[in-house]
């Protein structure tokens, strides 16, 4: 039986005579690891959370996002929004690499699903566009429910020309500097990912969507929104009208 032991981590209970661990160890039932990526993560998350995990074997170091999307075969290509959220299981001495190249081809094929359903007349050009977007709502969204509303306020906004105006790009171009509030100074800084200040999507995602968020932003819903404000539980009120969306502001944000 030499020649059909398998190599891997196996899990030896109480009692186990030799014929039974023989048997295991041929079966190459090997003990899985698990790692849950969460959607709205953005890269520098997911790749702390990859380094930091017991079973995967180190080999990306001090390597920079330019340098991993090389060794992924993807050179030139940005990271962000690239890797699908799941849970994912593996064996111990699974590299880092190998771990990422399989949420890498994940989400191409999510996001070809979701842009071959995609619905006519979008003011999308190409499925990365409609990554970027899903990202934007994923990050807006805390209701599920909300995720094609949403969508349907930033594809009007786009086909009209009006900048989308989003908190989280705003935050994500910050960076580090983002301490947990948003000032009138920061809405004005000229980053490329201030929605505020430039009209039009921003030039790469701002996390890693999930397949709700992918398919809303392909399909958005119909109506006359342009403006949604937060009620502080996660759900949005939208208004058609800039009377109606300074109403609801006064109302739910300034709590007037």
């Amino acid at each position: 039986q030499a020649s059909k032991i398998r190599a891997g981590e196996y899990l030896l209970g109480d009692g186990l005579v030799p014929d039974a661990l023989l048997a295991l160890l041929v079966s190459g039932k090997a003990v899985t690891h698990a790692l849950t990526l969460l959607e709205g993560w953005n890269i520098s998350q997911v790749r702390t959370a990859v380094a930091a995990h017991e079973a995967l074997q180190d080999t990306l170091g001090e390597a920079d996002d330019e340098e991993l999307m090389r060794l992924l075969g993807r050179p030139g290509e940005h990271p962000e929004g690239r890797f699908f959220p799941d849970t994912y299981h593996f064996q111990r001495n699974t590299t880092d690499i190998e771990f990422l190249r399989r949420a890498l081809s994940k989400m191409d094929r999510e996001l070809d699903a979701a842009w071959s359903q995609r619905a006519s007349g979008l003011a999308l050009d190409n499925s990365y566009q409609a990554l970027i977007l899903a990202s934007i709502i994923e990050k807006e969204t805390g209701q599920a429910r909300e995720r094609s509303q949403i969508a349907g306020v930033f594809s009007r906004r786009l086909h009209k020309g009006m900048k989308l105006q989003t908190d989280p790009t705003v935050i994500y171009g910050m960076g580090e500097a983002f301490d947990g509030n948003i000032r009138r100074k920061d809405l004005r800084a000229d980053t490329p990912y201030n929605t505020y200040v430039h009209a039009g999507l921003p030039p790469t995602p701002i996390c890693m969507p999930g397949r709700g968020a992918l398919r809303a932003a392909v399909n958005p819903a119909p109506g006359d929104a342009l403006f949604f404000v937060s009620r502080g539980d996660g759900s949005h009120v939208f208004s058609a009208t800039l009377k109606a969306h300074n109403a609801a502001v006064r109302k739910y944000q300034l709590k007037r």
